[in-house]
């Protein structure tokens, strides 16, 4: 922690001639960005292994109606494709799980009062009324939903749930050009649950918000408005 506190604060340094105030968290929106850029080879590599997914699909299908009476050798059998054309069923997920640990560094940074055994002077910083450090409950306790630091949040809100719509029709599209033939979800295990339940991945971003600390959402806010520009780029 005493590593990313010390480079949230030189950003928020550098940013403070343009954000004044709210230098830190616009540090903390660099911070994710950079976070992003490191992992956005991965993603790149998401967007492939879906277009060679969806390339499978046939041959999936094919392999289905060979194996109709032996779900066994028909989940042997789509294992087998998918390791031979070197495709991961669940490559999506790598990069979201490989941005957890900066997620989690954010959040036990902004609910702890000390780093390396000294104040932490973070949590004095605010995104307009409302301070990093603080939760949507706090928000209202101190002002009401639309008090000061309760309208930070709702703007978060407002712009969360514009994301998540837009990455709810465009998954839902992919899932309609691209369905998963009967079967084929027990087929690669987990394969057919993701898939489900996919499109609605962003909307709980709306509880994430509302229950971590702000620094915490700004990481999040972010991230999820950055994957759905990434990802509108990377499927032209």
């Amino acid at each position: 922690m005493s590593v990313v506190s010390h480079l949230v604060e030189q950003l928020a340094h550098l940013l403070t001639p343009l954000f004044h105030a709210s230098a830190a968290a616009a540090a903390i929106v660099l911070f994710t960005a950079l976070v992003r850029l490191l992992v956005h080879p991965l993603s790149r590599a998401a967007a492939r292994g879906r277009r060679a997914r969806a390339a499978l699909q046939p041959r999936v299908a094919a392999l289905r109606a060979k194996h109709a009476g032996d779900p066994r050798r028909l989940q042997q059998a789509v294992l087998d494709l998918h390791a031979e054309e070197r495709v991961s069923p669940l490559s999506g997920l790598l990069p979201g799980l490989l941005q957890l640990p900066a997620f989690f560094v954010l959040y036990h940074l902004f609910s702890s009062s000390t780093v390396g055994g000294e104040s932490n002077g973070l949590l004095t910083h605010r995104l307009l009324a409302a301070p990093l450090g603080g939760r949507w409950s706090d928000a209202v306790a101190d002002g009401g939903v639309f008090g000061p630091a309760g309208l930070v949040y709702a703007g978060l809100f407002v712009l969360v749930a514009a994301v998540a719509a837009v990455n709810y029709r465009r998954a839902r599209r992919a899932t309609a050009r691209q369905p998963i033939p009967a079967g084929a979800g027990d087929a690669v295990p987990g394969l057919g649950a993701v898939t489900r339940v996919m499109p609605f991945l962003s909307f709980f971003t709306l509880v994430t918000v509302a229950v971590v600390p702000l620094a915490a959402a700004l990481y999040v806010v972010t991230s999820t408005a950055w994957s759905a520009a990434e990802q509108a780029l990377l499927s032209r």
